[in-house]
């Protein structure tokens, strides 16, 4: 074997060239960073718009370089972005091109700044923008969860600790659950936006430049609010994107949430719910299967989301200040993430929207497991003046019989629940119906009509869906 050979061997497979051909593919991070050509131009026109208003590149220049730029975005948005390796990233890729259309004066732009700086504003414009997409998203599955909850304000159903039959709600309540949940996430997204809404560009590769630059006008024309206050810091800081994954996370434990309640409400045991055919599958060799596929799936991209969110935070947990090559790796988790949410949210949102409850088969569960049982104790305490435990073992007593004859709690004769006990009285059955249940819970966030119906009206005015 030549020694040519056994190199080969050894480097292995597709990097038969040797050390180099590895190093140009791991160096390379053009595969994923093209998504950021947008957030590049934007960054480098304000960038060399500062440069020409400050004297640091003639006006001519700052001209010349902005219309390339402008040429460079033309061609990206209709061809999409080359990958050439040799270029590495989205920086130099749209450096080079530059200087083919406007030749040695694009070497201008780079005055001042450094890649490092460079790619943490486009990253940090990128996540703010995927923060603003997310939340669009999450306030239309609060429409369409309101909207819901509207139309099945008194729609009883039960509820639900341990999966195991507990007292009567309303669906309308239900949904409005799901609701506050969403409204908990956009309020991280919106802290995260106010976080990372800093402007690194003009830190420059660790130390800040000596140019006299105005790092507050490429804030301002950025959309930041200020420039960031320490440069190590600048270049090295993934908060934001952590930020956004950790709300993601939490979004995404909340979808996953909502697809499993959907998931067993579809299952023919519960019948609470026909899925939309958009939203569903069929089996391939069962013919009157109609698959939860949709929401499955919401469930599953929960556990890549927060697998994201771990990869990066693994990533950034050992790194000295101030930038290193590990945080390359830091942009595939935080776009999958993104890409995952997206279609979690429109999924979900889909599915409430276009969902038929059978509010007929979830207020007959709830009467037949006996949701109205704790009613009853309750009556017994205020109205026999019975000790809770006794009343409790009494309800019990009740329970059981109604379910021998598979009866609701309300359908059970006065001489038979007075042989159970003689203190019950005829006045009992205004406490036993699913009806009067909920109507009772009338408390402040309670499961009565009037107070869902309230709420309802809440959540529209907030989200501006006034009649």
């Amino acid at each position: 074997m030549s020694g040519n050979s056994g190199s080969n061997q050894m480097w292995g497979g597709r990097f038969a060239a040797g050390p180099s051909a590895i190093m140009r593919e791991i160096n390379a991070s053009i595969p994923f960073d093209k998504a950021l050509w947008r957030q590049d131009i934007a960054a480098s026109k304000a960038h060399v718009a500062m440069l020409g208003a400050a004297g640091i590149v003639s006006t001519g220049d700052a001209a010349t370089i902005s219309v390339g730029l402008d040429q460079v975005a033309a061609e990206y948005a209709a061809q999409g972005v080359p990958e050439d390796w040799d270029l590495e990233d989205i920086h130099m890729t749209t450096e080079s091109r530059l200087a083919d259309l406007i030749g040695p004066v694009a070497g201008r732009l780079h005055t001042a700044r450094s890649r490092n700086d460079q790619v943490a504003t486009d990253f940090r414009l990128w996540v703010r923008d995927a923060i603003d997409e997310a939340d669009a998203g999450l306030q239309a599955l609060q429409v369409a969860l309101v909207t819901r909850a509207g139309e099945h304000a008194a729609a009883i159903m039960p509820g639900f600790t341990h999966l195991q039959t507990a007292q009567p709600v309303t669906l309308g309540h239900h949904l409005l659950a799901y609701y506050e949940m969403i409204r908990r996430d956009r309020s991280r997204l919106a802290d995260a936006r106010v976080r990372m809404n800093e402007c690194p560009l003009g830190a420059a590769a660790l130390a800040g430049t000596g140019f006299p630059i105005d790092r507050h006008a490429t804030a301002a024309a950025l959309g930041f609010d200020r420039p960031t206050a320490n440069s190590l810091d600048s270049v090295s800081d993934r908060d934001f994107a952590l930020d956004f994954l950790m709300a993601a996370a939490q979004i995404s434990l909340h979808l996953s949430r909502l697809a499993e309640e959907f998931i067993i409400w579809a299952s023919q045991p519960f019948g609470f719910v026909v899925l939309p055919d958009s939203l569903s599958t069929g089996s391939s060799i069962m013919p009157q299967k109609k698959n939860p596929d949709a929401a499955e799936l919401v469930r599953g991209h929960s556990g890549r989301i927060v697998g994201a969110l771990t990869a990066l935070m693994i990533t950034m947990k050992g790194l000295p200040l101030a930038y290193s090559k590990d945080m390359q790796d830091d942009k595939p988790p935080v776009f999958e993430a993104a890409s995952l949410l997206a279609l979690s949210v429109a999924a979900m949102t889909g599915m409430v929207a276009e969902a038929r409850f059978r509010t007929d088969r979830m207020r007959a569960a709830a009467e037949l497991g006996y949701a109205t049982a704790t009613d009853l104790a309750d009556w017994l305490v205020r109205q026999a003046d019975i000790p809770f435990r006794q009343a409790h073992h009494i309800t019990g007593t009740a329970v059981r019989l109604a379910e021998s004859r598979g009866i609701a709690l309300d359908q059970l004769p006065l001489d038979e629940l007075q042989a159970i006990d003689g203190r019950i009285d005829a006045r009992v059955y205004a406490a036993l119906s699913v009806e009067a249940s909920v109507a009772a819970r009338a408390s402040h966030g309670g499961t009565a009509p009037a107070q869902v119906e309230h709420r309802v009206a809440e959540a529209r005015r907030v989200l501006g869906l006034e009649d």
